[in-house]
């Protein structure tokens, strides 16, 4: 039976809508990383009953390279009566970028570009050869890491640590097949606090695998000792760093066609503002990243509200949607830093009311285009990426009532 038939049918959907004028009440997360890729989150209920007491009623799952956590995610939004978006992320490449040294959404490498895709079906229904380059990325990436392990483990081996990493281990009692840079970090970080009991039995332990640098955070602030691990040791200039190899990323163009023949959006995740006030190269002119946008067959966007002013989400999030793009936001959690549920801007602030409204909006727009796609009909995005922009409000009106429905 499909997730779907659950709901009622498109014309009753519509009737609905025309009742429902509240735009700014109804909290959205659309962006939430899981342990399917990796996550602040120990599991899917973790992050939904945070998403509840927060009182976020539409989730979205956009893990890494799959969509295993899928029938998860749905099962687990079905029992809490919250909205679920089905999403994915890409790291992709862009050549013509990368030659130019254009950095977009990765600011320290030029040409390469995250991707996400909104909405896809559910089940994933995607065929070959879309579904083997989505297998062959994502096991190239778990080939990095394994790689990374073997390096990490000579550093180990070196300092006469007593330990080393098993890469199988990490893998089976870590992860849900798909590895990331982090699991490694975390994997370290148990495995140091297994054998050294004390902060200063552990600082010193650091010190000499990090070459003499000391650990700057407390051994008890899990995420800050993870991500020194990961400066020292995993990035470049560590001793364990591993170039990726060409095969770890597929072009842009390719990751976009994945994220169509799986039924969803391609979408551009925006930095924005950092916290000195500085933007990418493509992103820095508003005016001409969404003209690109469009070039490129994007139809979609998203920010991670956390990194940005509130004046540049608002700056950027009403020109975008002016200009026909789906509007939405997220929080990620793709780090082991636990954040709230609920969307902020830079400084814990809170979202304006116009802000509430254009992420609602997004997330109707990709709720209707997966009940739509789920349905065998034209979603708000066709097969070949171009969006239904004229009809958008009655895609926000659709979905609004989906929600509603939930």
């Amino acid at each position: 039976m499909s997730y779907y038939s659950k709901f009622s049918d498109k014309a009753t959907l519509l009737q609905k809508a025309a009742g429902l004028n509240d735009w700014t009440s109804v909290k959205v997360n659309a962006h939430m990383h899981t342990p399917y890729s990796f996550s602040a989150f120990e599991d899917i209920p973790q992050a939904l009953d945070m998403a509840v007491a927060e009182e976020v009623k539409v989730v979205g799952v956009n893990d890494f390279y799959t969509a295993d956590g899928y029938a998860e995610w749905a099962r687990e939004c079905e029992k809490r009566h919250l909205f679920p978006l089905f999403n994915i992320e890409f790291i992709s490449l862009n050549k013509e970028d990368q030659s130019n040294n254009i950095r977009a959404n990765d600011p320290n490498n030029p040409g390469r570009i995250y991707l996400s895709g909104k909405g896809l079906s559910f089940p994933l229904q995607l065929k070959d050869p879309y579904l083997q380059q989505l297998v062959d990325v994502r096991n190239e990436s778990n080939h990095h890491v394994e790689r990374m392990c073997g390096k990490l483990n000579e550093i180990l081996e070196a300092c006469q640590a007593g330990f080393v990493l098993s890469y199988p281990k990490v893998k089976e009692e870590m992860t849900h097949g798909s590895v990331r840079e982090r699991h490694l970090a975390k994997a370290f970080r148990l495995e140091v606090e297994a054998r050294h009991s004390s902060a200063e039995a552990q600082k010193a332990f650091y010190k000499q695998v990090f070459g003499g640098k000391e650990l700057k955070s407390d051994p008890a602030d899990f995420a800050a000792v993870e991500n020194e691990i990961r400066g020292n040791l995993l990035k470049a200039g560590g001793g364990a760093f591993v170039p990726e190899s060409p095969q770890a990323f597929l072009d842009m163009e390719s990751v976009r066609q994945i994220i169509l023949q799986a039924g969803g959006m391609p979408t551009y995740p925006f930095l924005a503002d950092d916290a000195k006030g500085g933007f990418t190269d493509f992103e820095n002119d508003k005016e001409r990243v969404a003209a690109q946008l469009k070039e490129r067959g994007i139809a979609s966007v998203e920010f991670i509200t956390t990194r940005n002013s509130l004046a540049v989400l608002e700056d950027y999030a009403e020109y975008l949607y002016e200009q026909g793009f789906v509007v939405t936001f997220g929080t990620e959690h793709n780090t082991p830093a636990m954040e709230p549920i609920e969307l902020k801007a830079r400084g814990n602030t809170p979202l304006s009311a116009r802000l509430m409204e254009l992420n609602l909006r997004g997330a109707c727009v990709t709720a209707a285009h997966q009940y739509l796609v789920a349905r065998g009909e034209k979603g708000y995005v066709d097969i070949d990426g171009t969006a239904d922009i004229a009809s958008r409000e009655t895609y926000e009106k659709l979905g609004r009532a989906l929600i509603e429905e939930a």
